[in-house]
């Protein structure tokens, strides 16, 4: 059985996931052999027939002209290309009106007519105002280990967004609907860091692009690419417009750890009073030679900090980092009032909040929503509940739909 004749399983929201039953399955045909071989070391072209459906439930033009016309975007949520440069936001932004007294939202007129005149669309994160991108993405980010961030590029036909460029993050490119040539070369600079970008480059991008590319290919409904940052990408529309989505994933780095060691390795040589002395009177800070021994001493004593590291105090500090980069699934506070009110008759259940990150903490449940003070017989439930996804509530429990509506309250759980 070939992967495009699996049946389709469904997910939350009715999101179309892969045969493996994960968000990586629906976009590289071996989710296994990319974790092991490809993930940020190679770029990968999936066919369409490769994969178990296409992405049409994700989003479409509907869905463009939906976001442009009808929900009131401001910038940074869209940016304008044209001929390989970013148009001002004044191009394609203008007042709301009487009751809406923000000057930039998007103005759909001018962007009509920029869209006619060649200009490409990029509604930027994407994630935070279309739902079900919003909730495969969670997914993905979920799965990969790493912040996942979402743009839809709109080209008009026979258009060019924007030239030769590497990006400082991975990028799953899901082709939803016509189709665009992409022509992809080596990395001039591999893996780049945040601030590391292509326009420090950009004579050898251009050397480079000037290069047979390693993929030259043009991507139809359906198809995904992946790319590992660093890797220079342009990418041109054909007959018809080609919508697409990019999946950025922003990759934590061993440069993040070194940072950390160095930080945490610093702030515990302030106790050294070797290291807190002052430099030798006369000292030519200048010359090296009245620096040797100076030196010598600090570098021993940072060593030797940095091993009394332990990886618990490193992990600790990127906790809350991973918190914030990401929001949780959406909850309604109407729903959640209501749940809230329907709880203390009959048996119910509730699920956690997807995305939620939830833990217990001594005494506290803590979450990407916030924190939870928890009494000793609220602990144990709500350790069933972070392992299994569900609390039961019986009926007539009082203890028990007094924690549901904390929870409710908190936006930890919702009603099933």
């Amino acid at each position: 059985m070939t992967l495009s004749a699996v049946p389709r399983a469904t997910g939350p929201d009715d999101t179309l996931v892969g045969a493996g039953g994960t968000a990586l399955s629906r976009l590289v045909a071996d989710p296994d052999r990319f974790a092991r071989e490809d993930f940020g070391r190679r770029a990968v072209l999936t066919p369409a027939g490769d994969l178990p459906g296409g992405f049409s439930d994700l989003f479409g033009e509907a869905a463009v002209d939906e976001l442009i016309a009808g929900r009131g975007l401001r910038t940074p949520f869209l940016r304008v290309a044209k001929d390989g440069s970013t148009l001002p936001a004044s191009a394609f932004t203008s007042g709301g009106g009487v009751g809406a007294g923000i000057a930039d939202q998007l103005d759909d007129t001018r962007l009509t007519q920029l869209f006619a005149s060649g200009a490409t669309l990029v509604l930027q994160a994407l994630h935070r105002t279309w739902a079900p991108v919003g909730s495969f993405a969670g997914d993905l980010a979920a799965e990969l280990g790493h912040p996942v961030q979402v743009n839809a590029y709109v080209t008009p036909p026979q258009s060019r967004g924007f030239d030769d460029h590497y990006d400082v993050h991975d990028v799953f490119v899901l082709q939803i609907s016509g189709e665009k040539r992409w022509r992809i070369h080596e990395p001039v600079h591999p893996s780049p860091l945040r601030d590391q970008p292509w326009t420090d480059r950009r004579d050898d991008v251009a050397a480079a692009a000037r290069t047979e590319p390693t993929i030259d290919e043009v991507l139809r409904p359906g198809d995904c690419l992946y790319l590992p940052r660093g890797y220079l990408h342009a990418a041109t529309a054909l007959g018809d417009v080609s919508t697409h989505l990019t999946f950025g994933v922003h990759t934590w780095t061993r440069r993040q750890l070194a940072r950390d060691l160095l930080e945490v390795a610093l702030a515990d040589l302030a106790a050294d009073e070797q290291v807190r002395a002052s430099l030798p009177f006369g000292v030519d800070v200048a010359d090296e030679a009245d620096l040797g021994a100076d030196l010598a001493l600090v570098r021993e004593r940072l060593h030797a900090a940095i091993d009394a590291v332990d990886d618990a105090t490193i992990a600790a500090r990127m906790s809350p980092r991973v918190d914030a980069s990401a929001r949780a699934s959406g909850v309604g506070p109407l729903a959640q009032l209501r749940a809230a009110q329907d709880v203390g008759g009959a048996s119910s259940r509730l699920e956690l909040r997807e995305h939620l990150r939830a833990r217990i903490e001594g005494s506290r449940l803590v979450t990407r929503a916030g924190a939870v003070d928890l009494d000793e017989h609220s602990v144990e439930p709500v350790r069933v509940l972070l392992e299994t996804g569900v609390l039961s509530i019986p009926a007539a429990d009082e203890r028990f739909a007094d924690l549901a509506r904390e929870l409710l309250a908190a936006g930890v759980v919702r009603s099933v």
